[in-house]
């Protein structure tokens, strides 16, 4: 063999080596991604599984949540707070699963108590079972509408109400369980088996369908949270509850 075909073989031997080793840190190139992938998909699973799972663990809460020094009553699917002689009567559409009447309730909330407890303001609440299906599972919205209306027949409508709003599950979400309703009730001092009878077995579930419905065909309702007056919808811009009030 000539020098010539030495240094020829010798050649194709050398690129023969350098495609195997190229070939082979490709493959460990795909191989590593896979895993980078797959670690990353693990991160994101565990993460959803905690997020579900600490939402539904912390629950709605008792502390620090006070009652309210006016008339409470419950007319149908509408829950009445304030005295009859109040100077302005107003209704809030609302959904416990509404992150938006989330906002409105810490927004307008304490200024809406102290105009009721002053005797100016009375307010209509209609809680509504309108995001029935944007809980996973569904219906937490009708749980916790018709869970309220329980609490009015146990006095504790306001302070379920307050609760259930300062620690909301989101939209999309597992919501609260009707055993974490019960416990609600049970840590805001309701005795006995009446409650939890109402909450798990649905008492009011029909009540708060009808008021949907009724609701649903007024001609000013887009959604929650609506205020209204006297049939027309109030614009919530500026001081808006201070120019009704005054």
């Amino acid at each position: 063999m000539g020098g010539a075909e030495r240094s020829a073989r010798k050649k194709k031997q050398a690129t023969r080596a350098v495609v195997a080793a190229r070939s082979g840190g490709d493959r460990n190139k795909v191989v590593l991604g896979i895993a980078v992938v797959v670690v990353l998909a693990l991160v994101v699973i565990v993460g959803v599984i905690w997020s579900k799972s600490s939402s539904s663990d912390e629950g709605p809460t008792a502390d620090g949540i006070s009652g309210i020094s006016a008339p409470i009553a419950r007319d149908a699917g509408v829950v009445v707070v304030g005295p009859e002689s109040a100077k302005v009567t107003i209704d809030v559409y609302e959904d416990f699963l509404c992150p938006v009447c989330g906002r409105f309730k810490k927004e307008y909330g304490e200024r809406i108590k102290t105009e009721i407890e002053a005797g100016t303001l009375r307010v209509r609440y209609h809680v509504l079972p309108l995001l029935v299906k944007f809980s996973s599972p569904e219906g937490y919205s009708k749980d916790a509408a018709n869970a309220a209306l329980c609490a009015v027949d146990e006095n504790k409508f306001w302070e379920f109400h307050e609760s259930l709003f300062r620690t909301q599950p989101e939209e999309g979400g597992p919501g609260y369980t009707k055993e974490r309703l019960v416990k609600l009730g049970t840590d805001l001092g309701i005795t006995g088996d009446t409650f939890k009878q109402c909450v798990e077995g649905g008492k009011y579930d029909a009540v708060t369908q009808t008021e949907m419905d009724t609701t649903r065909a007024l001609p000013y309702f887009k959604g929650t949270p609506t205020v209204a007056k006297d049939g027309q919808v109030v614009s919530l811009d500026g001081d808006w509850l201070g120019n009704l009030v005054k």
